[in-house]
């Protein structure tokens, strides 16, 4: 849950930001936001999720 969220938070901003600089039209946001959450009832979710958890688990075991 913690990933997703700051997952969601890191693209939140990142729309934002397209956004700001107009790089982004809001079709677009409303366009992706809706295939995010139909992503999310499909057969394909859990594997999204699983990806999702092993690139947080790669990059929480990278250190600098």
């Amino acid at each position: 849950m913690l990933v997703s969220m700051s997952a969601v938070l890191l693209l939140g901003l990142l729309i934002w930001f397209l956004l700001r600089i107009r790089y982004l039209r809001l079709a677009d946001v409303l366009l992706s936001g809706t295939f995010g959450f139909l992503l999310a009832k499909t057969v394909a979710a859990p594997v999204v999720q699983t990806l999702l958890d092993g690139v947080s688990d790669f990059l929480g075991q990278l250190r600098f």
